[in-house]
């Protein structure tokens, strides 16, 4: 395979057999033309050569600065037309066709763009909202030193569960969302528990075991409630001594799970074990790999991306894109990557409520996702590539898996679009 240095192509130019990105990605097929635009989005990419087989052939330019139109090519494929679009390599599922970023049309002005509009989804919103409000009852009895049953939150984790198979992507959405303020600790705990019944579910789980795993989130932190609160609200940097209380936390967690509510150890582990990592670098007793219990690998998972989604006090939230882009860039480091791999294929590399610009300049939002094609979700679209604003979800809904035509050039950050509304 010949190499061919971008810097060395002419609008016009043609080979005799295809020419290919990286792989089998094909920027022009053979005999046909090399177009401007086609230079200007290997540019844009960072993209400094291109490989072919063939050789070149006349141009259809003539020196007398005539064209001939050339016939038109297919869309390039390239797996990383973004930079920060992740390879099939760091996805670990299937290659698919990815963004086109350049052929992207010019910004337009949205209008405010919400994630989710909860007036449709009243029922699963109240359903949210009481599983929060309950947890953080059950939350602020252990703080207080009260004696709670482990009924109270047996039932709150059945209830979480059905709700999640009933209304999977409005709860994907609430979270993604940020829609209740208050309750922190409660409202993360909720969220981290909702990932990992997802999490759960895609690698078919028995169903006591699922519930083992939702009870573990749940009271996942329960432990830091015995933390001073001189260490809980400080500002700036902790001491050693107060950094090793608390990454003690997860002891104190055990404690309050197997020897107060008396649950298991399958559920104690989870408590135990949320913060160690896959690599043994993780605390409190630095267990590596599979002797970490699989339900703390899932909530591990599911809490880091909470975390990373959530607006905190001392950080704004960051979009499911860049949380998802994140987790992948671990590299077996902290996390189980089958875990990681079932986290993709059930939420999405766009997630569900994502905006995203098109390749045709329309914007959209994420309703569904493919669990074995994370690079080709179903979309609800916004604004048309022709500018039209559809505020009341009744633009088209596209399936990219079929839509060949069209690709996710790039996510996009809701408050940037709410800013322009404005």
């Amino acid at each position: 395979m010949k190499k061919i240095s971008v810097s060395t192509l002419q609008p016009g130019m043609k080979f005799t057999e295809p020419v290919y990105i990286e792989g089998n990605n094909l920027l022009v097929p053979a005999s046909v033309e090399v177009r401007k635009k086609d230079i200007e989005r290997l540019r844009s990419w960072g993209i400094d050569v291109v490989q072919t087989e063939g050789d070149i052939i006349a141009s259809s330019r003539s020196k007398g600065g005539l064209e001939v139109s050339p016939p038109p090519a297919p869309r390039p494929r390239d797996d990383e037309a973004e930079k920060n679009v992740l390879s099939p390599e760091e996805t670990g599922l299937p290659e698919e066709q990815a963004p086109d970023p350049g052929a992207a049309a010019q910004k337009k002005k949205p209008g405010a763009l919400s994630l989710m509009d909860v007036q449709k989804n009243k029922g699963a919103y109240r359903s949210y909202l009481e599983t929060i409000e309950k947890l953080d009852q059950v939350l602020t009895g252990i703080g207080e030193g009260v004696s709670i049953e482990a009924r109270s939150i047996d039932n709150i984790a059945a209830r979480l569960l059905q709700a999640v198979r009933d209304e999977r992507d409005s709860f994907i959405g609430f979270i993604l969302g940020g829609e209740v303020s208050g309750h922190e600790m409660a409202k993360s705990s909720v969220n981290a528990a909702i990932l990992s019944a997802l999490i759960a579910q895609e690698l078919k789980l028995p169903n006591h075991k699922i519930m083992q795993i939702i009870i573990g989130a749940l009271l996942h932190d329960v432990g830091m409630l015995r933390l001073p609160r001189e260490i809980l609200d400080k500002r700036g940097g902790l001491s050693e001594t107060e950094l090793q209380r608390m990454k003690n936390h997860p002891l104190y967690t055990h404690k309050i799970v197997s020897k107060e509510l008396l649950y298991p150890e399958d559920v104690g582990l989870i408590a135990l074990q949320h913060h160690e990592r896959w690599d043994g670098e993780g605390y409190p007793r630095r267990v590596s790999g599979n002797a970490i219990d699989m339900g703390a690998r899932i909530v591990s998972v599911a809490d880091a991306f909470e975390a990373m989604v959530s607006r905190k006090s001392y950080r704004n939230s960051m979009m499911g894109y860049q949380a998802m882009k994140n987790l992948l860039s671990d590299n077996s480091r902290r996390f189980d990557p089958d875990v990681l791999k079932a986290f993709i294929q059930t939420m999405g590399i766009y997630p569900i409520g994502s905006i995203i610009l098109l390749n045709n300049g329309a914007l959209a939002r994420v309703t569904e996702v493919h669990g074995d094609a994370p690079l080709r979700p179903k979309i609800r679209v916004l604004i048309d590539e022709f500018g039209k604003v559809f505020k009341q979800d009744d633009g088209d809904l596209i399936d990219l898996l079929t839509e060949k035509s069209l690709f996710i050039a790039k996510a996009v950050d809701p408050k940037e679009l709410n800013k322009q509304g404005e």
